[in-house]
């Protein structure tokens, strides 16, 4: 690999300095960035707005062919700052080759890798090589959150089903094109108040809710496991009810994450929620339960016969000297979004640094990750558009 002088290190600093945390200062100040580097290439820039003062930021080069667009997505969120820093969440001190700061790793190097590639592609058109295929690049907002960034680009018609699109998470050195499905859950169970003393009088919302969580656990514990995407898993991440413990309390609300895999779908979720709640009426009498549904977000499974992963892998051995490791991001992504909304198979992630070290404090990438990611991500563009 070519140590030369890479754009997308001092990208990379740059780009940390500026916070872009969700929630705080959200993406104003680093989309202008992005939206004033990306005119400086003479492409056309569409910077569009998803919430109040928040917009999504789009720069296209043409190609000459009706080849799929080759598109490159990247948040320009990142989690909040938190405590238990040593550094300066917003330095980019280099430190023993590593750079550090609050998204070093998640996203803003593989953002700034994507914007070093895109950068070359354009230089080339400039300099009167005619790109075969469109290249886009795309910088979305409220990837920490909702993903409504992601939701808007495909809205607008940034993205269709035909385009092969990368995002750049930090995936380890590894390509990965798999996820688990994301569904949400908000469980409200009412009951009957009674002094704590006499409970048989009253109908307990906490009791309940225990029953219900205690089936819903069971029930998907037991839920096939996926060859690839493995166990299907629940997770209870917040909860609150009662008033004293003396009272039996008449109300308890849960909000659950489930994260599933082939077969098991959100219709088959609804269905384990449902028996869990007729479970606990009957084991508590008096009470009575509702749902909702607050996200679902389908699971995406590998394509083996994916053009853009045969490309991406074939781009990576000629950087690297070694076929990477195709796996499945354990999160959710802007490409899982656009794969389960239009059911496209050419939606995967490779970027620079460790989801490990994501969203904690001392967040870092190493140097060499970033350089080997450029090297990467302008190689499949060259390879594909020239």
């Amino acid at each position: 690999m070519d140590n030369h002088n890479s754009d997308a290190m001092e990208l990379t600093m740059n780009l940390v300095r500026i916070d872009s945390t969700d929630p705080g200062a959200y993406e104003g100040e680093i989309g202008e960035f992005i939206f004033q580097y990306l005119k400086g290439l003479d492409v056309p820039v569409i910077k569009k707005e998803v919430l109040p003062g928040r917009f999504n930021v789009m720069a296209r080069l043409e190609g000459e062919e009706q080849a799929p667009a080759l598109v490159y997505i990247c948040h320009m969120d990142t989690v909040t700052t938190g405590e238990g820093w040593t550094v300066s969440p917003f330095g980019a001190e280099v430190i023993k080759g590593r750079i550090y700061g609050r998204g070093a790793c998640d996203m803003k190097s593989g953002l700034a890798c994507a914007l070093s590639a895109f950068t070359s592609m354009a230089l080339k058109a400039r300099n009167g090589q005619k790109p075969k295929r469109t290249f886009v690049f795309i910088g979305t907002v409220d990837e920490e959150d909702f993903m409504r960034g992601a939701e808007a680009a495909i809205a607008d018609g940034w993205v269709t089903k035909d385009c092969w699109i990368l995002d750049t998470e930090p995936t380890n050195g590894r390509i990965e094109v798999a996820h688990k499905g994301r569904t949400w859950f908000e469980i409200a169970v009412k009951g009957i108040t009674a002094h704590a003393s006499t409970p048989w009088k009253g109908a307990d919302a906490i009791a309940a809710m225990a029953e219900i969580i205690a089936f819903i656990r069971r029930r998907i514990a037991s839920c096939p496991v996926h060859p690839d995407l493995g166990a299907s898993t629940v997770t209870f991440g917040q909860i609150e009810g009662g008033y004293r413990p003396y009272v039996v309390p008449d109300s308890c609300r849960v909000w659950i994450d489930m994260r599933l895999v082939p077969p098991t779908d959100t219709t088959s979720a609804v269905t384990i929620v449902e028996d869990a709640i007729a479970a606990a009426i009957q084991e508590i009498p008096g009470i009575t339960a509702s749902y909702q549904i607050t996200g679902n977000r389908p699971y995406v499974e590998k394509d083996e016969q994916s053009p853009l992963l045969k490309a991406l892998g074939e781009a990576c051995q000629k950087v690297t000297g070694e076929p990477a490791a195709v796996s499945l991001f354990p999160g959710y992504t802007d490409t899982a979004v656009i794969a389960g909304k239009l059911g496209s198979h050419n939606c995967m992630s490779y970027g620079p640094g460790d989801l490990e070290l994501a969203h904690k404090p001392d967040e870092y990438v190493p140097c060499e990750d970033i350089l080997r990611c450029e090297e990467v991500l302008t190689q499949l563009a060259e390879d594909l558009l020239f």
